[in-house]
């Protein structure tokens, strides 16, 4: 008799949620009394009931199990399980960054000499060396000379090609196999028929255009002595202007950056980009000491 009340015991405990008091009390007095029925109850073998006893609370001092079907319930004293790991979270032991979060060096491609005499370069970098976007471009190389007198200055009007309808210097790009200087004495000669004994490298500048591949590289000289007169040729047109009386308005946006560290005999390196011929979009001007 007291092991069948056990049995009914635990049964009806089953339908209760594990851990309420309801099944805690009735698996309680089902464990009384399958224990004080087994002393004439027959062996395991012949009654198999005896197997499905369930572990409670009290006989093991711990939370019971969760019975087929129900959920897990976790107690205030129980700690939440860690979460699973990701490749966002993920750290590698000891100190260094996350695989993920290093980034590698970019190498740029050393500069190489085309056929016709023109650098090659990477855009990866703009000529005053903050990083930039783009493929391959050529690099040309350009001359312009002023002739500058104490109290004035001798500028051609660009009569055609690039540049047509603007002031400007002297000057032109380098041919193959002359060097940058032979090329300003030629191109001062041809375009205002003036010689020089002496130039002066006063600064560098690298032009950039919106849309071109190219990029120009601009070798500017002062000239203070001259022979000759000028003579007006096929591309320019020379005039002296009064150094109070540049006409700016009328010439390269660039100019008004850069002219007044040449008349001060100042070295300098500039970067300009330009979108068309008129509209600066970015540009960098610094003085240095060589060139």
């Amino acid at each position: 008799m007291p092991v069948a009340l056990g049995a009914m015991s635990l049964k009806i405990a089953s339908t209760f949620p594990a851990g309420s008091r309801l099944w805690i009390a009735l698996s309680v007095f089902g464990s009384v009394m399958s224990a004080s029925g087994r002393k004439t109850a027959p062996s395991s073998e012949e009654n198999p009931r005896r197997r499905a006893k369930p572990c409670t609370s009290r006989s093991r001092g711990g939370p019971a199990p969760p019975q087929r079907g129900q959920p897990q319930r976790l107690s205030s004293a129980t700690p939440p399980p860690d979460p699973p790991l990701s490749a966002a979270t993920w750290r590698p032991p000891g100190p260094g960054p996350a695989r993920s979060g290093a980034v590698p060096r970019a190498v740029l491609e050393p500069q190489r000499r085309g056929k016709s005499g023109a650098e090659v370069v990477a855009t990866g970098t703009s000529p005053s060396g903050a990083h930039r976007r783009g493929a391959m471009s050529t690099r040309n190389l350009f001359t312009l000379v002023l002739v500058v007198q104490p109290s004035r200055i001798l500028l051609g009007m660009k009569k055609r090609g690039f540049g047509a309808g603007l002031w400007n210097g002297f000057g032109g790009k380098v041919q193959t196999g002359e060097s940058i200087e032979e090329a300003a004495h030629r191109e001062l000669k041809e375009e205002s028929g003036l010689t020089v004994d002496t130039l002066q490298k006063m600064g560098q500048i690298t032009f950039e255009f919106v849309g071109s591949p190219e990029l120009l590289e601009v070798h500017v000289f002062r000239a203070d002595h001259f022979n000759g007169e000028p003579e007006e040729s096929d591309e320019m047109r020379p005039q002296w202007f009064q150094l109070d009386e540049v006409p700016f308005s009328q010439m390269w946006p660039d100019d008004i950056y850069w002219f007044p560290l040449l008349l001060q005999k100042k070295k300098f390196r500039g970067y300009f980009k330009f979108q068309g011929q008129d509209t600066i979009l970015e540009h960098t001007l610094e003085e240095v000491e060589e060139i």
